[in-house]
C-alpha cells in the first residue's frame, strides 16, 4: 500500500468537515430572519428563488456528506485490514495512530510512549512501506 492510499481516510475526513461547515452556514442563512421572508407580506420572487436554491443546495450537500461518510467507513475497514496484517506490533500501533486516527507524527510518538521521537516513528512507517 502506498502513502497516498494510506492518507485517503485523513483527506476524506477533512472534506467531510469542510462540507459540514458549509452545510451549517447554509442552514443558518436559511433559518435567519433575513435568510428567507416567511411573513404574509408581499415580497420579491427573487427571494423565493434564492431560498429555493439554498434549500436545494442543503439537500444536495447532505446527500454528498452521507456518501462520503459511507466511503469513510469502507476506507477505514480497508486500512484496518491492511494494518492488521502487519507483523510488528509497534508498526501496527504507528499505522493506526497515524492513518486511522489521523494524528501528527509527534502525537503518534507521544501516544506510544517509551521516549520515542516523531522522527523515529516516521522512519518505522516509511521503512515498512519501502519493504512491503
Amino acid at each position: 500500500m502506498t502513502l497516498k492510499e494510506l492518507s485517503q481516510l485523513y483527506y476524506l475526513n477533512r472534506e467531510i468537515e469542510m462540507d459540514q461547515r458549509r452545510l451549517e452556514e447554509l442552514r443558518a442563512k436559511t433559518e435567519s430572519p433575513s435568510g428567507g421572508e416567511l411573513s404574509d407580506m408581499p415580497h420579491s420572487p427573487n427571494v423565493d428563488k434564492k431560498l429555493e436554491r439554498d434549500i436545494a443546495e442543503i439537500v444536495d450537500l447532505s446527500a454528498i456528506i452521507a456518501a462520503k461518510q459511507t466511503r469513510c467507513i469502507h476506507e477505514r475497514n480497508r486500512l484496518e485490514r491492511y494494518i492488521n496484517c502487519i507483523d510488528d506490533s509497534l508498526t501496527r500501533q504507528i499505522f493506526t495512530l497515524r492513518f486511522i486516527n489521523g494524528l501528527p507524527w509527534m502525537q503518534v510518538a507521544y501516544s506510544i510512549g517509551d521516549n520515542l521521537t516523531d522522527a523515529y516513528v516516521r522512519n518505522v512507517c516509511y521503512k515498512h512501506l519501502r519493504q512491503s
